[in-house]
């Protein structure tokens, strides 16, 4: 083997030759650079890849009875539907029954949802149920009209047309004081009450809402003969604060009531009647009549139809302006004032002397009749 030195090298190098002379390596162990030491190079180090061991996944939970439950429910139920559907019983989707299991169904459905176990399938009940209504009742409503509203069912017809009232006989109704006597009676009583309490406290009155009369409703979807009458309804033309002066004008209307043959007059707004104080608080002001805002007193001529309302607004009790706004959207239109003493009767249920031979005639046509 030939030693060349540095110098000698460069000088190769620089002529363009080999720096190793004519015989470069070529393999074997002639020119092979030397072997490392024992246990290598001081500064190689080996780079090792560490990977992370990684975590066991969570074994999936399995669904619990609960959502089993709800998307059978909901699948059974939807089922229902579905054959009702297709067997044109729409009434029946309407009946109880339908209903009553619908809210279960609705009941298990939630719970399932609740629950992480078994939400899964509750998402899936929902599904189901969404869509089976939507196709089914919704479809029915959409096709169905009800008693009373146009129906084509000739059973349902035939009772929207009821001319009285369901749970009543035509005995019964026409037995009782006719819409007629009712308003007349009405006025007279209102008069007296108004002449009596100028008299002893100087009242002076103003009539604020008019009087109104509207249907009743048969019971069965439709309209009957008979009527409810709303009578005009007198206040006085100033305030009435005075704790005092409000029980004395309540005795005088109390007076004049049992002179027509009403009972006595009933306090709604005094602890003494059971109400609950949160009740009382919420639409009187307080429980204490003589920090209230609203009185009402009532009466009756049971088991007549006819029923007085005799009530007093005093804002001064109004301490965060509440009922005040309340009475402007009462009164808005209207002659009455915000505060004062107010006489009214409510009248429901009576048939006019006018229509009692259209009424006797069609109450024929009826089982009972």
């Amino acid at each position: 083997m030939t030693t060349v030195t540095r110098a000698a090298a460069r000088e190769r190098i620089g002529r363009g030759e080999p720096a190793a002379g004519p015989h470069p390596y070529l393999g074997g162990a002639d020119g092979a650079p030397p072997l490392p030491p024992p246990g290598g190079y001081r500064a190689a180090q080996r780079v090792q890849t560490v990977v992370p061991p990684t975590e066991p996944a969570e074994p999936r939970q399995r669904t619990g009875a609960l959502g089993w439950s709800a998307l059978v429910a909901a699948s059974a139920f939807g089922l229902v539907l579905l054959i009702m559907w297709t067997a044109g019983a729409t009434q029946a989707i309407y009946g109880l029954v339908t209903l009553t299991l619908q809210l279960a169904v609705v009941v298990t459905v939630v719970a399932a949802l609740v629950s992480a176990r078994n939400r899964r399938f509750g998402a899936i009940a929902v599904t189901i149920v969404l869509l089976v209504n939507i196709g089914t009742i919704g479809a029915a409503s959409a096709l169905v009209s009800h008693p009373g509203t146009g129906t084509t069912d000739p059973t349902d017809d035939y009772w929207a047309a009821y001319p009285g009232i369901k749970g009543q006989t035509a005995d019964e109704i026409l037995a009782r004081t006719s819409l007629e006597s009712t308003q007349e009676t009405a006025a007279d009583v209102m008069a007296e009450i108004r002449q009596r309490l100028t008299a002893q406290f100087g009242f002076e009155w103003v009539e604020g809402r008019g009087s109104d009369i509207r249907a009743e409703r048969n019971g069965y979807g439709g309209e009957s003969m008979l009527v409810q009458y709303t009578s005009e309804r007198w206040s006085t033309t100033e305030p009435v604060t005075d704790h005092q002066l409000k029980l004395e004008a309540m005795r005088v209307i109390d007076e004049v009531l049992a002179d027509y043959g009403f009972y006595a007059l009933v306090p709604l707004n005094d602890p003494s009647t059971g109400f609950d104080p949160a009740y009382l608080e919420r639409f009187y002001g307080s429980t204490d009549p003589r920090t209230q805002v609203e009185w009402e007193w009532y009466s009756d001529d049971w088991p007549g139809p006819m029923r007085f309302y005799a009530n007093v607004t005093d804002l001064t009790h109004d301490d965060d302006g509440g009922f005040r706004t309340a009475r402007e959207g009462q009164v808005a239109g209207t002659d009455e004032p915000l505060e004062g003493l107010r006489i009214s009767f409510l009248v429901p249920e009576v048939l006019s002397e006018h229509d009692v031979d259209e009424f006797t005639r069609r109450m024929a046509d009826y089982p009972g009749g």
